[in-house]
């Protein structure tokens, strides 16, 4: 394993979100698409959409209300012709990804150190 320093991992920005829409991508065997609350106000901000290959692990239904932890500095990329702005940590476990929460309610876009 590569160690990095701790001005490395000072560079992700993780958030807690709450996931306020779900649904399944049109046309993908593998995509959901969300819509996470990070705490960013409009018109700037807003939600984030996020897309997640988790299809045949999880239902849409599954993730609403959920508060999720999100890498909020990535680079957005293009999947299927639509904007990931962000990245949802999951452990892999052998029955598929299993997304880390945060147990107590918080508001969107609590910074997590």
């Amino acid at each position: 394993m590569d160690k990095i320093s701790i001005d490395d991992f000072a560079k992700c920005e993780l958030k807690v979100g709450i996931v306020l829409e779900a649904e399944e991508v049109e046309g993908s065997e593998k995509l959901i698409k969300l819509q996470v609350d990070i705490g960013e106000a409009p018109p700037a901000g807003g939600p984030r959409q996020i897309l997640a290959g988790v299809k045949q692990w999880y239902k849409p239904e599954d993730f609403i209300g959920k508060q999720v932890v999100v890498v909020v500095n990535l680079e957005p990329k293009m999947i299927m012709g639509m904007e990931s702005q962000g990245m949802m940590l999951a452990a892999d476990t052998d029955e598929g990804p299993v997304f880390l929460t945060v147990p107590k309610k918080v508001t969107p876009g609590i910074k997590i150190r």
